[in-house]
């Protein structure tokens, strides 16, 4: 899957919570924060929280494959390392996270989850797509890759 337009993801840092402008096209020069220095590693999920989501998905200029969970949930923990393996292989190319839907009710509201998993795919910071349950890999992929519908 070919980058779209731009390639630009705004992150808070895990360590010290700046926002960071991180070019996923440049993911092999391993992107540091700018004000801790520490690692940025967006080839893996990231979590999200009410405070940080919108921002992120309303400024990512790349897919992002949101994960609506909770720690007690036994599909969730199953669908666990098929996102990390997907993020993993998409690294630079599409950004996933995770939004915990316990600590995270705000979010999980608006976005009127009621099983978990549920994921959601946004582009432009509008959901294009969502899947209920664990999926497997290769319906994550379609997910993903699926024909972008034409603009009208």
């Amino acid at each position: 899957m070919a980058n779209r337009e731009g390639s630009k993801v705004t992150v808070p840092c895990i360590f010290c919570g700046t926002w960071n402008r991180v070019d996923m096209a440049r993911m092999s020069a391993r992107p540091k924060c700018g004000d801790c220095g520490r690692p940025i590693l967006l080839d893996r999920p990231i979590k999200l929280t009410d405070e940080t989501f919108s921002r992120v998905i309303a400024e990512a200029e790349v897919p992002v494959v949101v994960d609506f969970y909770a720690d007690w949930c036994g599909p969730c923990k199953a669908m666990a390392p098929v996102l990390d393996d997907f993020a993993h292989a998409r690294a630079g190319a599409v950004l996933v996270a995770k939004v915990d839907t316990d600590r995270n009710q705000v979010t999980a509201s608006r976005f009127e989850i009621r099983s978990i998993p549920t994921l959601i795919l946004f582009e432009g910071g509008t959901e294009v797509g969502r899947e209920l349950g664990a999926i497997p890999r290769q319906r994550l992929d379609q997910m993903v890759d699926r024909p972008t519908p034409a603009s009208s």
